[in-house]
């Protein structure tokens, strides 16, 4: 049965289109509403919205690794920002991170959701534990959602039972490290470097098909706890066989420390069946102490057994991190946005008459659901305010329409041209393709 959060999750569509721009366009050629001349000028004129897209986007790719220089966990920063600097610069990384994400369909999940996976699980079957103590902000990030059945393991392994919960396609963390100055204890600081973690820096990771309980295990300094039912089978056979040793060397104890006072020449006189009772009684103590050996050894494995399952639940999901990070989400940013305007160009131009937003976007999402079985909430704004941003669409009133092919190509080419005045349009054939 689904939980009422993964009810909620299913029934919230995405903008997120899963679907490659590049099989989008060949769908929308093959559809039919376009003649053979036309289909190789749609195809010029998303190469070249693709270009433009492109390279407006080299510029957010370039802003995001300046601003993000100095914040990068794996270098040591050439110059040292003090407290307003350190605000702006933190604020320009935030706003332009938040807008690739934003541009590549991702949303940002709530604390409250966040709050309910600690209490979780999914996947990751161990109690884990968390402190937000060195940290300055911690953000997740989430695009598409799938429900996903599970197989987990109950009684010990002999039983096995399957599970359904809610999973994310896509989850980006950001997390940003408290500064230097802001930590008071010395012991804070030693622990962060043990862990190779900056003060002040910021850490962004990026996971693939996590499940919405898992979030929680996903942060850096996530270590793992034993839940109540391990304490019990640790602790009771503990007490069980460590008290009657206990009991048994009691009585000898005494004898023990009289013994041992002899020989340091504390006590007067020992008996022979004294000396027995303190070797007795030394035997106790060290039987005493392999049991307790024992049953260390056995939590520590246990420890590390669930280490284990969290590590691989972690390692097999992780696709990038940090800066590496900036070249897919940018990627993806372009991808979505050429979708979204390939789709809304099309569809006012293959439209026997001026169609208003709310009919386009049925449109659209129709055609997606159709083609490829995606049920996504279109962003028809954001593809409308696309178009009109490059001069492509025309407003009657609430009736929206697009210039033909070959004039919304020459408006392209002039958009381009604007780029590299210099080159009179000849950078354009060689990123473009254009004729």
């Amino acid at each position: 049965m689904l939980t009422a959060a993964a009810s909620v999750i299913r029934t919230n569509r995405d903008h997120f289109i899963p679907v490659r721009k590049a099989d989008i366009l060949d769908a929308l050629v093959e559809h039919g509403a376009l003649a053979e001349d036309q289909r190789r000028q749609f195809r010029r004129l998303c190469r070249l919205l693709a270009a433009i897209y492109h390279y407006r986007y080299f510029d957010r790719l370039e802003r995001l690794r300046a601003d993000y220089f100095y914040f990068n966990p794996e270098l040591e920063p050439h110059a040292r920002f003090d407290a307003a600097a350190r605000e702006r610069a933190y604020a320009d990384l935030r706003k332009t991170f938040d807008g690739v994400l934003a541009n590549a369909n991702f949303v940002e999940i709530p604390h409250a959701e966040i709050e309910r996976a600690h209490g979780e699980r999914a996947t990751v079957r161990v109690a884990i534990k968390t402190s937000l103590d060195d940290y300055r902000e911690v953000r997740f990030f989430r695009r598409g959602h799938h429900q996903a059945a599970f197989e987990v393991a109950d009684w010990f392994g002999l039983r096995r039972r399957k599970v359904e919960a809610a999973v994310y396609d896509d989850v980006v963390l950001f997390v940003a490290m408290k500064p230097q100055e802001e930590i008071a204890s010395g012991r804070e600081l030693k622990r962060l470097a043990a862990r190779k973690l900056r003060p002040g820096s910021v850490l962004i990771k990026y996971f693939r098909n996590v499940a919405r309980a898992d979030l929680s295990a996903l942060f850096p300094n996530v270590r793992v706890v034993m839940s109540n039912f391990d304490k019990l089978t640790f602790g009771v056979p503990a007490i069980v066989g460590g008290v009657p040793i206990v009991l048994n060397l009691a009585s000898t104890l005494t004898v023990l420390f009289v013994v041992i006072g002899f020989y340091l020449g504390i006590s007067g006189v020992v008996h022979e069946d004294e000396v027995k009772k303190a070797l007795a009684a030394l035997s106790g103590l060290a039987a005493l102490g392999g049991f307790l050996l024992q049953q260390w050894v056995k939590y520590q494995r246990q420890s590390l057994k669930y280490q284990k399952v969290l590590s691989d639940n972690v390692y097999f999901r992780n696709v990038n991190n940090n800066a590496g990070i900036f070249d897919y989400l940018v990627g993806a940013a372009e991808e979505q946005e050429c979708s979204e305007a390939f789709l809304a160009f099309y569809f006012l131009h293959a439209a026997k008459a001026p169609l208003t937003r709310s009919a386009l976007e049925e449109l659209i999402e129709t055609w997606l659901s159709a083609t490829f079985g995606v049920d996504c909430n279109f962003e028809v704004g954001e593809a409308l305010h696309k178009l009109e941003g490059l001069g492509l669409l025309s407003r009657d009133g609430e009736r929206l329409s697009v210039p033909a092919l070959d004039e919304a190509l020459a408006r392209l080419v002039r958009v381009w041209a604007n780029f590299f005045p210099s080159d009179k349009g000849g950078g354009l054939n060689g990123a473009a393709g254009v004729d």
